[in-house]
């Protein structure tokens, strides 16, 4: 199977992602073996049955800068691959939220209380892997415990009652090798590490491997984060100075892919729709006579974003994403070509578009 194909059939894995729960959970592949990406499964550290989980290690080791942006985007690709190819399209205008009553009677909107996009077999067979992202934060062990009490209380298919996309880019960074706290400091919101990169450029703290940009300021590059602040809404890193340390609600995802030619970038995150998915999120790009695409404006609305935070390592190829070992084993999967080729046919879609991975 050639490049070409391999793309194809990662569009083709995305497209069934983007078909629903139902669809995206009959495709996942699992994760590598340690002689092609050394990573420990997140599962691994903690131990006992989703009721009565603990952690058992806490621990990152840190390793030195060289390779680590590909090493950042093999980790997180390998585990959207895990969770299931799930694909958030942000290019399009946002499907309307749901409203649901509170027990007053009254109605609040978002997602109802209990919603998740994962069925009770994928609840079970992704809860280690969630719990094990928790792990590596200073809080890990109090928030498993008050997800214990949710399982007992409601069932294993219950929502996680405490948002771990934080938790997810802090693993991730753990296993690429950050695991000095003054390099990345891990945490449970997203906050603290936007804080640690904000400060880190103002004060120049060489240690530290993020340092904060507004977009625009820097080349956006695959390794980088890209962070939106939803409550409150933040504009620009100065807004953000004035409030250092203060908790806000805020989200960050992992650059895998620019795509100047769709006007958009592939990113990375935990959390989104209850699953480890790829986003598509706009973005403007600008060309300058002798420059490339360069980018100006990422997010729309509520999800605009507010900081880029830099990876302060060497560049590598925007192509990145399909060098990864991942999409490159897919190429000896025969039968999840198959697999893919039956859920289309059953669910009557076509392809269109295009999402050359």
């Amino acid at each position: 199977m050639n490049m070409r194909q391999t793309r194809i059939l990662v569009f083709w894995a995305a497209f069934v992602g983007l078909a629903g729960p139902a669809a995206a959970q009959q495709l996942y592949v699992e994760r590598l073996p340690s002689d092609s990406l050394a990573v420990k499964s997140p599962a691994e550290r903690v131990g006992g049955e989703p009721g009565d989980m603990q952690v058992l290690e806490t621990g990152c080791t840190a390793q030195s800068m060289t390779g680590v942006r590909q090493r950042i985007i093999d980790i997180s690709l390998q585990e959207w691959a895990y969770f299931g190819f799930s694909v958030a399209d942000e290019t399009t205008e946002p499907e309307p939220r749901s409203t649901s009553r509170t027990a007053s009677g009254g109605r609040t909107r978002g997602f109802p209380r209990g919603f998740s996009w994962l069925n009770t077999d994928e609840s079970e067979r992704l809860a280690g892997s969630i719990a094990g992202y928790w792990a590596i934060t200073g809080d890990g062990s109090w928030i498993i415990s008050r997800q214990n009490e949710v399982w007992n209380g409601s069932g294993i298919g219950a929502r996680w009652r405490d948002p771990w996309s934080a938790a997810f880019i802090s693993w991730v960074m753990c296993e690429s090798g950050l695991g000095d706290s003054e390099r990345f400091d891990r945490a449970i919101n997203h906050h603290t590490y936007i804080d640690q990169a904000i400060r880190a450029r103002d004060v120049g703290a060489s240690e530290t491997a993020y340092f904060a940009y507004d977009v625009g300021e820097q080349p956006i590059e695959p390794g980088d984060l890209l962070c939106a602040a939803r409550r409150p809404t933040l504009n620009s890193l100065d807004e953000r100075r004035t409030q250092l340390g203060d908790g806000i609600r805020s989200h960050c995802d992992i650059v895998v892919k620019l795509e100047p030619e769709h006007g958009r970038i592939l990113a990375v995150g935990g959390n989104v729709r209850g699953s480890v998915s790829l986003k598509m999120l706009p973005a403007d790009f600008v060309t300058e006579q002798g420059v490339g695409p360069a980018v100006v404006e990422v997010g729309r609305g509520r999800d605009r974003i507010f900081a880029h935070l830099k990876l302060r390592a060497d560049p590598i190829e925007n192509d990145a994403l399909s060098l990864s070992p991942t999409l490159q084993r897919m190429t000896e999967e025969p039968e999840l070509v198959e697999r893919v080729r039956a859920v289309l046919d059953a669910s009557g879609r076509t392809l269109s578009g295009s999402i050359l991975l």
